[in-house]
């Protein structure tokens, strides 16, 4: 063999390339801290109250409420709805599964619509969505750029419909100064590891609406905070012992690191801001691709940087090769998402009755109705969005791959 036959990829830095969180000594100090102070936290005291309160204090509502997931902050969500068996909620096509699959707990029946360009849920289509049957409409804020909130709010109110936000990806992210997570009824959010807020699992729920805070409240920590926090004189204090039967409590080591996190965000964000400009100007030169950044009084979450292949591009070459390309230059990081697709690519909402009795005998949705939802998937990559100044030379190095692996596809 040759020096000339020895590849040497574009990416030479030693891996891990992206980490995320960053735990570092404040990190582990705290969370050591609480561990030390209390293992298990009944009441709304100490650092779950601080970081409901924190997290109230940032979206600009009065309630916050901290659970052990999510996907159980959106199950809290649609109970507090009071969505049931009859009801109908509109819910993005595309989307991570979570966003709709607690709804199935529920007896509702999630209504796919379609998304828009930039793969968030497309309020034109909602609009027309609208049954006599609909009681809610979801929106999820995909890679943490927001969606057309003012839009979905107006259909909502236009219709009497609750409008519930999944904020998962999108902890930072605005629209026109308001945080996202501040224009539903309800949001909720995930606190899980790779998110832009992390305290490695949890979720919170967040409402401005003291009777749907009580329904979270009872659906997520009975006992205790039920007691304290639901008023004597509402139909729910008589269930204040057993709530609705289940506990969805976030360890105090969770919101400890959550508390941390919280401290350093906008650093990080401001880091990323500054990171995925630089990315964005290079990769937008490349033939074919789109980076899709945020809008005119937007500011994203930078939960991924996630690039659009155009027509003529696609007809050279499948996205599944590119990223086979660029990994093959040491740019492992890039990514194409496999959980995060269509809903209705998945059996769960396709035949939601074979795992679920209670849907037995209804329709699922099929692949083929969501036109946009399959080819926004089919054409996009994603990459993480780095925030240190140390991160630059790796960043720089993934640029390059991209520059090598069109050059010499001859693009």
């Amino acid at each position: 063999m040759t020096t000339t036959d020895v590849h040497i990829p574009a990416v030479t830095a030693p891996e891990p390339h992206f980490v995320w969180p960053v735990v570092d000594e404040a990190t582990l100090e705290a969370v050591r801290a609480q561990l030390v102070e209390s293992v298990s936290v009944y009441d709304r005291s100490g650092v779950v109250a601080r970081v409901e309160d924190a997290l109230a204090r940032w979206h600009g509502v009065r309630h916050a409420v901290l659970m052990s997931s999510g996907t159980c902050a959106l199950h809290a969500a649609y109970v507090a709805a009071g969505v049931g068996p009859g009801d109908e909620v509109i819910v993005p096509a595309y989307t991570f599964f979570a966003t709709a699959s607690p709804l199935l707990q529920t007896g509702a029946t999630p209504v796919l619509v379609d998304c828009d360009e930039r793969g968030n849920l497309d309020p034109a289509r909602v609009a027309d969505a609208v049954t006599s049957a609909t009681r809610a409409i979801v929106v999820t804020h995909m890679w943490g750029l927001p969606a057309d909130v003012a839009a979905l709010r107006a259909i909502a109110d236009t219709r009497g419909l609750l409008l519930v936000e999944d904020t998962s990806h999108a902890f930072g992210a605005s629209v026109d100064g308001r945080p996202v997570g501040a224009f539903g009824d309800l949001a909720a959010q995930s606190l899980q590891g790779q998110k832009p807020l992390t305290g490695g699992e949890g979720g919170v729920l967040l409402t401005d609406d003291d009777e749907l805070y009580y329904r979270g409240v009872a659906i997520a920590h009975y006992n205790v905070r039920c007691k304290r926090e639901i008023p004597a004189t509402h139909p729910l204090a008589r269930y204040a012992v057993t709530g609705l039967g289940l506990k969805w409590r976030i360890h105090p080591a969770a919101a400890a690191m959550v508390e941390q996190q919280l401290g350093v965000h906008d650093a990080v964000r401001s880091g990323r801001d500054a990171c995925a400009a630089r990315m964005a100007a290079r990769l937008r030169r490349l033939p074919g691709v789109e980076v899709l950044l945020p809008r005119e009084g937007e500011q994203g979450s930078w939960y991924a940087l996630v690039l659009r292949l155009d027509d003529a591009l696609l007809a050279h070459v499948d996205a599944d090769t590119l990223v086979e390309r660029l990994h093959r230059e040491g740019a492992v990081e890039v990514d194409r998402p496999g959980s995060t697709r269509p809903l209705a690519q998945l059996p769960l909402f396709q035949d939601p009755g074979g795992a679920l009795p209670a849907y037995a005998g209804r329709s699922g949705a099929r692949p083929e109705d969501y036109p946009a939802a399959n080819d926004f998937f089919d054409r996009t990559l994603k990459l993480p969005v780095w925030h240190r100044a140390a991160d630059m030379p790796v960043v720089d190095q993934y640029l390059d791959a991209f520059d090598k692996v069109w050059a010499e596809l001859g693009l």
